[in-house]
């Protein structure tokens, strides 16, 4: 594997997860590998995690992009699209700020569960790890899908343990992401603990085209979600290992019995 970020073929894993968090989760062995590798795992030359390298790929297979993500602001992708980055997405803020049409959204200065831009403003979206930490998390997938123009596409990612089916921790002890404990305020709360159905509330919020793509396996996952309206069919799609809907379904049932 290249980094899709910067081409480099060297890479290094450290251990993120800490005891905390394995225990509030209730984390078996392989999940814990599983989040290791996608938070952990990092290029050696340009320092971005799995979970970073993810989303550029899926940027840059959805626009079938040449060259790596260092070299996307020289695309007509950087030049002509308007482009929001909700939160910093990991190392890809620092190119992702480089585009002409560019802006940047952050908490708590700007809530993504109400955006201040009006309907239909931008091509893409792009957000890392953030919908775990809102607490409705699809009236945050609404105002993507409200400020995104037709045929615009939103590129984010979030933890996922693929084995079991979201669940919301509200009224469950705090669990925080970051350095996993209560001094780093609340930014870091985690709402939702995404599972195999993650899918359903991009759906519920409008979207009607998704594809998954990955760099080898469940650890690295980027979604894609596209707005089409005013069409009469919903496509999903799931790309870079191609799964069919029926295979999805079929898989969650199995991984929940």
């Amino acid at each position: 594997m290249n980094c899709p970020i910067c081409s480099n073929d060297k890479f290094e894993q450290s251990i993120v997860i800490k005891q905390r968090l394995i225990d509030e989760w209730e984390l078996n062995p392989e999940e814990v590998d599983y989040i290791n590798k996608q938070q952990g795992l990092y290029c050696t030359k340009c320092l971005s995690n799995l979970r970073s390298m993810t989303l550029a790929h899926s940027i840059l297979q959805y626009f079938s992009l040449k060259g790596n993500f260092q070299q996307i602001n020289y695309s007509i992708l950087g030049r002509e699209k308007k482009i929001l980055e909700i939160n910093e997405a990991g190392n890809l803020h620092s190119i992702l700020n480089q585009f002409e049409n560019y802006s940047f959204a952050e908490y708590p200065e700007i809530d993504i569960q109400k955006l201040p831009y009006k309907n239909e403003t931008y091509d893409i979206l792009v957000h890392s790890d953030t919908l775990e930490h809102i607490k409705d998390s699809k009236q945050a997938l609404k105002e993507c899908f409200r400020v995104l123009k037709n045929d615009g596409v939103l590129f984010y990612t979030i933890p996922i343990i693929t084995n079991r089916l979201t669940k919301r921790r509200d009224g469950l002890s705090k669990s925080f992401h970051g350095s996993q404990n209560e001094e780093q305020g609340d930014d870091y709360l985690v709402w939702t603990e995404y599972g195999a159905n993650f899918w359903v509330e991009i759906i519920d919020a409008g979207f009607t085209e998704i594809t998954l793509y990955t760099l080898g396996d469940t650890s690295s996952l980027s979604i894609s979600a596209k707005k089409v309206v005013n069409k009469n069919y919903l496509p999903i799609t799931f790309l870079s290992n191609r799964f069919q809907l029926k295979r999805i379904r079929k898989y969650i049932r199995k991984k929940i019995k």
